[in-house]
């Protein structure tokens, strides 16, 4: 099964199960709950992926097609990709580690350019 398969039956279920439309604050509200549990077990996959699941429910039920959702996956790994990163060797363990926004070896809109 692709993972453009994976959506569109996730999607069947989740219509069914939980009903159409956005359901944000149902959704964030679900999100906290498992990075609590992830707070508590961090080691705990399984909970990582409860939070890819509502990610993908998210966006589909902003309108996002099964293939637009696997496309901006790729998409933002290309832009992540061009983008310069500090050595996270030396980077607070605790904290998001951000990229550095001065420099940019891309095109892409969403960051800033020397």
């Amino acid at each position: 099964m692709s993972f453009e398969e994976y959506i569109a039956e996730q999607k069947a279920f989740s219509e069914k199960t939980f009903g159409p439309g956005y359901a944000t604050h149902r959704i964030i509200d679900h999100i906290k709950r498992e990075l609590i549990e992830i707070e508590a077990k961090p080691q705990d996959w399984r909970e990582w992926i409860d939070i890819a699941m509502l990610a993908i429910d998210a966006a589909w039920r902003c309108g996002a097609s099964p293939r637009q959702i696997v496309a901006r996956f790729w998409e933002k790994l290309a832009i992540n990709q061009r983008r310069l990163w500090p050595d996270w060797r030396t980077s607070d363990p605790d904290k998001a580690m951000e990229h550095i926004r001065e420099v940019c070896t891309s095109n892409d809109d969403n960051v800033r350019r020397a």
